[in-house]
C-alpha cells in the first residue's frame, strides 16, 4: 500500500487538501488502497463531526446524519415503519460486521465492483483514463445494460442508493463554495467519456446528510435483489418500489433499478406509464418493458433484461396484494 498521512476534521470547514479524501467507514475506500486502485495522499477523518443523528424534519420526512451507520438507520424504527424500502435494502447490504462501519454518506460514494476496475494491473478508462474497457469484450456478465458507454459499462453496487433513489431523496454537502443540496439521482454521473469521475460533486465536498421527503405511501414499500448467492454479495439486479393504489387503480408508484447501469437508476418512464393504470401483473410488466426498451446489453448480460422485468412485476404486485 502506498504511504499516506492522516489527520482528524474537527468542523465542517477544515477543508481538503489536494491528494487527500475523506474517510468514514472505510470499507471500500481502504479495500482499494490495499488493492493499489486507490493512491490518496492523506486521509481525513470525518467521523468525529456532529453528522450521526436522524432527526425528523419540519414537512413529516427524516434528515439522516451522513455519519449514521447503516445497521443503525436499518433498524430505526421511523425507517422501518415509514420507508420500509430503505430498511430493506439497507439489510440487504454487505455484512452485519459492515454494515456496523459503513455509514450513509460512504455508501453513496462506494465505487463499482466491475473486475477490471478493482484489479489495478489491468486496463480501465475509470482508474486509468484512456487506457481503455476490456469489460465490452471481457468480463461482462454482471455490469450495466443502461447507462453505459463505449468507455465504461460499470455498474454502481449500492442498495441503499437504489431505495433512496426510488424516495427522491435529496444529498446535502458542504464545501469550499458553502452548502447546495442535490437531488440523489443527481449525485451520480453516467460515465460518458469521462468515467473516472462516479458523482458530480468536486474536490472538498462532503456529503453532511440525506433527506427523505414525507412520501406517504411509501409506509407501502419494498425492495427485492437478486444475486449469486443468498447473502453477502452484491445484486446481479435489484428493484426499490413504492407502490398508491386505490379502487384497483395505480395513483402513483416510485420504482428504481440497480446493478444495471453506473447509477442507481430511477424508472420514471415506467413511473408515468403505471400512473392512472390498473394495478395488474400485465401492466406492470408492460412497464418494465417501456423502461427497459432502452437497454444495451452484451454478449452475457442480456439475462438482465427478464430479470428486471420479472424483479419488477413481482414486487409491484406483493405490494398491490397488501390493499386488497
Amino acid at each position: 500500500m502506498k504511504t499516506f498521512d492522516y489527520r482528524t476534521a474537527t468542523a465542517l470547514d477544515d477543508g481538503l487538501e489536494p491528494g487527500a479524501v475523506f474517510l468514514a467507514g472505510g470499507t471500500n475506500l481502504v479495500d482499494l488502497m490495499k488493492l493499489g486502485v486507490a493512491t490518496p495522499d492523506m486521509l481525513v477523518d470525518v467521523n468525529r463531526l456532529p453528522l450521526g443523528e436522524v432527526t425528523e424534519t419540519p414537512d413529516g420526512g427524516l434528515r439522516i446524519g451522513a455519519a449514521v451507520r447503516n445497521s443503525d438507520l436499518a433498524a430505526d424504527p421511523r425507517v422501518r415503519s415509514a420507508y420500509p424500502v430503505l430498511s430493506q435494502a439497507l439489510l440487504a447490504g454487505a455484512s452485519g460486521q459492515l454494515r456496523n462501519m459503513a455509514t450513509t454518506g460512504g455508501n453513496l460514494l462506494q465505487r463499482t465492483r466491475c473486475p477490471y476496475f478493482m484489479d489495478a494491473s489491468k486496463p480501465c478508462n475509470k482508474h486509468a483514463p484512456g487506457s481503455g474497457c476490456p469489460a465490452r469484450d471481457g468480463d461482462h456478465r454482471n455490469l450495466a445494460i443502461l447507462g453505459g458507454s463505449q468507455a465504461c459499462i460499470a455498474t454502481h453496487p449500492s442498495d441503499m442508493a437504489v431505495a433512496l433513489a426510488a424516495l427522491g431523496a435529496v444529498v446535502h454537502v458542504d464545501g469550499p463554495a458553502g452548502p447546495r443540496s442535490i437531488a440523489v439521482t443527481d449525485l451520480h454521473r453516467l460515465p460518458g467519456d469521462t468515467p473516472e469521475r462516479d458523482t458530480v460533486l468536486e474536490h472538498g465536498e462532503l456529503i453532511t446528510a440525506v433527506e427523505l421527503p414525507a412520501l406517504p405511501f411509501a409506509a407501502r414499500s419494498a425492495y427485492r435483489k437478486a444475486r449469486d448467492r443468498a447473502s453477502y454479495a452484491f445484486a446481479v439486479g435489484s428493484v426499490a418500489a413504492a407502490l398508491d393504489v386505490a379502487d384497483g387503480e395505480v395513483r402513483d408508484v416510485r420504482l428504481a433499478f440497480g446493478a444495471v447501469a453506473p447509477k442507481p437508476w430511477r424508472a420514471f418512464t415506467a413511473e408515468q406509464q403505471l400512473r392512472g393504470r390498473p394495478a395488474t401483473k400485465e401492466e406492470f410488466l408492460a412497464a418494465a418493458d417501456a423502461e427497459l426498451a432502452g437497454a444495451q446489453p452484451l454478449r452475457d448480460n442480456a439475462y438482465k433484461i427478464s430479470l428486471l422485468r420479472n424483479l419488477t412485476a413481482a414486487v409491484l404486485a406483493r405490494l398491490a396484494e397488501e390493499v386488497r
